[in-house]
């Protein structure tokens, strides 16, 4: 299963073509997908208008989605904010710790293009879907 996050959708919804985007594009109809409640909050917020916040809010739950927190995810993504930061590294945003830490407590791979998730592949364990699978 592959978690996209809000930094591809938010891309392909702008019709900004990326690496990314064109993954996604590629798996969608073709790979398991899912969405995070964090990530559809993120996304549907930028909606203007109800014709595109409508036919967003389709296409994404449509999708699996899953609960990004919880009490032992909230409790592993503050000892994994926690080692980074020994580590040297500032996580700037509280939201990609936790989207991190589900990703890697239930072993999904993570469709991002947010540098903010790079430390959790290279510290962490976190599964990258670079490039493409397809």
């Amino acid at each position: 299963m592959i978690l996209v996050d809000s930094s591809v959708w938010i891309d392909y919804f702008r019709g900004t073509t990326t690496p990314q985007t064109d993954c996604l594009d590629a798996l969608l109809g073709t790979e398991p997908l899912a969405v995070g409640d964090l990530i559809l909050v993120e996304v549907l917020q930028g909606f203007a208008g109800n014709q595109d916040f409508n036919q967003a809010r389709k296409l994404l739950t449509s999708l699996e989605v899953i609960e990004i927190g919880g009490l032992e995810v909230a409790i592993q993504a503050a000892r994994n904010f926690r080692t980074l930061r020994t580590l040297g590294v500032t996580v700037r945003k509280t939201i990609d710790t936790l989207i991190a830490t589900r990703c890697i407590e239930s072993d999904l791979a993570l469709l991002y293009s947010d540098r903010d998730f790079d430390p959790f592949v290279k510290h962490l364990g976190l599964r990258p879907v670079h490039p493409c699978p397809l």
